[in-house]
């Protein structure tokens, strides 16, 4: 017997039960990849029929830093820089909740990078999901420390002369046991990522390259958003297990993604347990 589809089922959307569908339509702009890395997390979510009552989203301030009121399940919006000490204090005071930071480059390697050096260090057990939009978007359009040379900012209307931070070389240096990258356009790669990065006991952190559809884009007259999103995808070299410090982004040319860091460290809380049982 066909199943009858009602009207309300019909206009029920596919992600309903992950996202607050009360808030849509969402901040972002137009060409904007934050979406994408949203859906991308949400999709992986599902395939992992998460217990979203054991699921704690939480970030900072930024444009990324709104994906935490956009997340049907317990979410925290912090202060700037401030996403990963927040999930430390949740993930220890909650050890049975995966606690999961989606935040922006400026928010977790910027402002807040002495956080995530440190719960690197410890291999606290969060996932990281970083959407690199090269630059301050929400706050004006700055230089941030992932801008590529020499690309133009607001505060950097001569272009951009110091290098660019490398976020996978930092997080495997820092001590993460998982690292990955991928645009915003890999779709089903990212999702799969984002997968394993839930599955990985202790810190795993997934860059998303998604430059910013408005300041970044515009002033340096590279079209729109998905004129951007298009040319990193176009331009993308999949390299599984890439040496991190070849993982520079530079100007308008091409990137690595993949999987690059995949080992096994004890957990902050399992190292804590094992010094109290001795």
């Amino acid at each position: 017997m066909e199943a009858i589809i009602t009207q309300q089922e019909a206009k029920r959307h596919p992600m309903d039960n992950l996202l607050r569908m009360d808030r849509m339509p969402h901040i972002w702009c137009p060409g904007c990849g934050i979406g994408n890395a949203v859906s991308a997390f949400a999709d992986a979510l599902d395939k992992l029929e998460y217990n979203l009552d054991k699921l704690c989203v939480v970030s900072g301030i930024g444009c990324t830093g709104r994906v935490a009121g956009y997340i049907k399940v317990d979410s925290f919006h912090t202060t700037h820089g401030r996403a990963i000490p927040f999930a430390t204090g949740i993930k220890l005071g909650n050890p049975d909740i995966k606690v999961v930071v989606i935040s922006g480059d400026g928010d977790l390697v910027s402002i807040g990078g002495n956080h995530f050096v440190h719960a690197a260090r410890r291999n606290i057990d969060l996932t990281v999901i970083c959407v690199n939009n090269f630059i301050y978007a929400m706050t004006g359009g700055q230089v941030a420390p992932t801008t590529p040379t020499p690309a133009y900012t607001t505060t950097s209307p001569f272009g951009n002369f110091e290098n660019p931070s490398n976020v996978p070389q930092l997080a495997e240096a820092a001590g993460a046991v998982y690292v990955a990258r991928w645009t915003a356009l890999h779709m089903r790669r990212l999702t799969y990522s984002i997968v394993d990065a839930l599955k990985k006991p202790g810190f795993s952190v997934v860059e998303v390259i998604s430059p910013c559809a408005m300041y970044y884009s515009r002033i340096n007259k590279l079209g729109d958003g998905l004129d951007m999103m298009k040319f990193y995808y176009d331009h993308s070299i999949i390299k599984h297990g890439e040496p991190t410090d070849h993982l520079e982004i530079d100007y308008q040319k091409e990137i690595i993604v993949g999987k690059f860091v995949d080992r096994e460290r004890p957990t902050y809380s399992e190292s804590m347990g094992k010094w109290f049982e001795d």
